[in-house]
């Protein structure tokens, strides 16, 4: 059964659903799946509980004061203010808190007693099998964009039609291809690159061919999503001091001349971009490449997940490397999170960086003494730390800088706490300087950032 059936049999929104799967931090494989089939667990608690989720989608739908809140959840006034003052959201000037704040996910944060939910889920699922780790807003977010591929009747009942192209933004390493994959498995299309060499006449088995061909010939086949890296530098918006390459130029215009018929031939272009700031205006008007999608570098609490993730990865349990992270407690989460919090702004691909010079720290302190009680000390961590902080760089942290203009622009509703935390973690390797506008930096003009 599919979320949204689910959901309208149950006369919950699903929207609703989705929030309450956010706020109670659920795993999404114990969920659904990636196409939205619900799993059997969620589905038994879901019929058993309705009453709960319909009084939770009340809730998540009202403007409510503190008080109210209090009494909803019979929870100190003080607790709840500070609560929120943590999880920073956005409150109407006459007192009220936006209605996307839920009283129960509140309650969740402070301790509230909802073992009847995690009854229904069995044990946890083990991270080394899960499809992704953290990103529950952005795979809910994305979903959502995907809901005229997902739910027919949206183009029916409100014109709404299928995007012909989504742009993937973020800085380098934050798993922009990851997504383009994830996309291609939600909706059911193929996944396709399109080859660097594909862009200018090349030869195959003796006959040229260019990417007017590749085009034509992808929108023959069934059901494709085409991957462009580089959408930014291709699509580059035309200028005087700027110099597009002809072969760019090409394609922009062969793009504009068949993403009409992309819908039709059931062909989803998606493009990969640090940033969306220089692409041409033509190319993200309406019809084209108007639905943009932020890629997050992950925020603390998915460093620490994604470290575990990574150091247990293929790990069977009687290897030495797992032995030595069980003898360290360093087989659960709680362990990295010290040494996640350090990692501010850090990419995916400085994350997987950093795990795999400390494995090589471990292997070689471990030949040394042949000793599995050895213990995984800061002085491992930080040395692992500061060869993973080698591509944090000064173009790194102007590409994140460069990022979060963007998103600010583009998304900043979507994604508010997102953007906030990684502002404030950003901020963290600023020099006091005139503050950036564009993306809303504060201080005070006197305090010295740490770093």
């Amino acid at each position: 059964m599919k979320l949204i059936e689910l959901a309208k049999e149950l006369n919950v929104s699903a929207e609703a659903i989705k929030q309450f799967i956010q706020d109670f931090d659920l795993d999404l494989g114990s969920c659904i799946s990636t196409n939205f089939e619900i799993k059997d667990d969620f589905e038994k608690f879901a019929r058993e509980n309705i009453d709960f989720l319909r009084r939770y989608e009340k809730d998540l739908d009202k403007n409510k004061t503190v008080e109210q809140i209090a009494e909803t959840i019979n929870q100190p006034k003080e607790k709840i203010e500070q609560a929120m003052k943590d999880s920073n959201p956005n409150i109407f000037d006459n007192g009220f808190f936006r209605s996307s704040i839920s009283s129960y996910g509140i309650d969740h944060k402070l301790g509230g007693n909802y073992q009847f939910v995690y009854n229904y889920f069995g044990h946890k699922t083990s991270l080394q099998h899960r499809d992704f780790i953290g990103y529950r807003d952005l795979f809910f977010y994305i979903s959502t964009m995907l809901e005229p591929f997902l739910n027919p009747q949206q183009i029916k009942d409100w014109g709404i039609n299928k995007p012909a192209g989504i742009i993937l933004y973020g800085p380098p390493g934050s798993g922009k291809i990851f997504w383009a994959n994830k996309i291609a498995e939600i909706i059911g299309y193929k996944f396709k690159e399109v080859k660097k060499h594909y862009m200018g006449t090349s030869f195959v088995d003796g006959t040229p061919t260019n990417f007017n061909d590749f085009l034509v010939s992808m929108m023959k086949e069934n059901k494709v999503l085409l991957f462009m890296d580089d959408f930014d530098e291709i699509m580059m918006q035309r200028k005087a001091e700027t110099d597009v390459a002809s072969c760019n130029l090409e394609t922009q215009e062969l793009i504009l001349h068949y993403i009409g018929k992309f819908e039709k031939e059931e062909l989803l272009m998606v493009g990969s971009a640090n940033s969306v700031s220089e692409i041409d205006e033509e190319i993200l008007s309406p019809g084209r490449f108007d639905v943009m999608i932020p890629i997050f570098p992950p925020n603390a609490a998915e460093r620490s997940e994604i470290i575990l993730y990574a150091m247990t990865k293929g790990l069977q349990e009687d290897s030495l490397l797992y032995k030595i992270l069980k003898n360290n407690k360093a087989d659960k989460v709680p362990f990295w999170h010290d040494i996640a919090s350090k990692m501010k702004v850090f990419s995916n691909t400085m994350l997987i960086d950093f795990t795999q010079s400390l494995k090589k720290h471990i292997k070689n302190l471990y030949q040394r003494n042949k000793n599995e009680n050895l213990k995984i000390d800061q002085k491992l961590l930080n040395a692992a730390l500061r060869e993973a902080a080698g591509k944090l760089t000064e173009e790194y942290l102007n590409q994140i800088t460069r990022f979060l203009a963007d998103a600010v622009i583009n998304n900043f509703d979507d994604f508010q706490l997102r953007i906030q935390a990684l502002k404030k973690e950003l901020e963290t390797y600023k020099a006091v300087e005139e503050p950036r506008r564009a993306i809303g930096f504060h201080h005070n003009g006197e305090e010295k950032s740490q770093g």
